[in-house]
């Protein structure tokens, strides 16, 4: 990855101890609380002393799993870029055809040197939730090639690394390859000119890293998505298909600020179309009712942001060594001089 290369990148401690979710109780909590969640975990059915201890277990689980994530990243990238045969290797270098003409002409713009936000608002569609905005990205036939290139990885019998805990399947698109040629670009060329003029107080004008995925809903698989918020500045969300019924998307607020589902206001999603977001504006998907849905998610990161306070513990970030873009934390040249510890070895 060129933007890896380029500048050194670290997790905040807190991802090995904070925000790990219970998926049986749909709930995230800390390792520290864990003695104290007894009350709201009882209100969620876990009633016995056999399963509070099933819950602990869990914790102790995830933290270790967290804790040889980015090793065993690294061993499954290993083995897909040695043996795994694309069924379309065009689809991993992003080509302006690719792009929805749509989405080019907004670009365009806001390169342009006479582009404001007013000027903007005029070329892409305001939702209803505040300060979401949707427009196409992608042609519907470039969506259809990428799904296929993905249900040919899921077919296959490369290891595959999902995208977080609440997603039990989809694709982390940089151990497919996509990084370098693909999301990169797309984060720099086209997204940011965007970022620049709508988010310009979440660091919109220098979005340095990201992560990217894929995730997959179906009717015997993961149906929806609990409400949660995002690890990262700025969101970008693409409906790249198939055919499904139902599965409307859902905005609060911001994370702060505490709201009902029913205060939600729900958003369709259409293929091609791409939803832009504050990284911390809580959102969820409702249910499939039949079919399959594919989303590509981008979490766009601002290291200038994200260094001053941790979005995931409203902390001063503790570094930690990470592989690629880590979660988009950089040190200051001080820190950087420290003794470099392999990721191997913090495992």
């Amino acid at each position: 990855m060129a933007g890896a290369r380029a500048r050194r990148f670290y997790t905040c401690g807190c991802f090995y101890t904070d925000n790990i979710f219970l998926q049986d109780y749909r709930l995230h909590v800390n390792r520290a609380a864990a003695p104290d969640l007894r009350p709201i975990l009882q209100s969620k059915g876990c009633k016995t002393e056999e399963q509070f201890k099933e819950v602990q277990a869990k914790i102790d689980q995830e933290v270790q799993r967290r804790r040889l994530l980015s090793q065993a990243s690294l061993e499954r990238v290993a083995i897909i870029s040695a043996h795994y045969k694309p069924l379309n290797p065009a689809v991993y270098i992003l080509q302006e055809n690719f792009l929805a003409p749509e989405f080019r002409e907004i670009v365009a713009y806001c390169r342009s040197k006479d582009a404001d936000f007013e000027g903007l608002l005029d070329r892409i569609q305001s939702l209803p939730a505040k300060r979401v905005y949707s427009f196409p990205v992608f042609t519907v036939e470039f969506c259809r090639q990428l799904v296929e290139e993905l249900e040919n990885f899921e077919c296959s019998d490369m290891p595959k690394g999902r995208p977080n805990t609440m997603n039990n399947y989809g694709v982390l698109l940089n151990e497919l390859g996509f990084d370098e040629m693909f999301i990169t670009s797309l984060r720099e060329d086209y997204l940011q000119p965007i970022t620049s003029l709508l988010y310009p107080d979440y660091g919109g004008q220098g979005m340095d890293s990201h992560k990217a995925f894929v995730v997959k809903y179906a009717v015997n698989q993961d149906r929806d998505l609990s409400f949660h918020y995002d690890n990262a500045e700025v969101t970008l969300n693409v409906s790249l298909g198939k055919d499904f019924n139902e599965g409307n998307l859902y905005f609060g607020d911001m994370r702060q600020v505490r709201v009902s589902q029913s205060e939600c206001v729900e958003i369709e999603h259409r293929v091609g179309h791409g939803l832009l977001h504050r990284g911390q504006h809580c959102h969820g998907a409702l249910p499939i009712s039949s079919g399959e849905r594919w989303n590509l998610i981008v979490w766009m990161r601002s290291s200038q942001v994200r260094n001053q306070l941790c979005p995931m513990c409203d902390r001063k970030p503790q570094l930690e060594d990470a592989v690629g873009f880590g979660d988009g934390f950089t040190a200051t040249p001080s820190e950087d001089q420290r003794p470099s510890v392999d990721v191997c070895s913090l495992n």
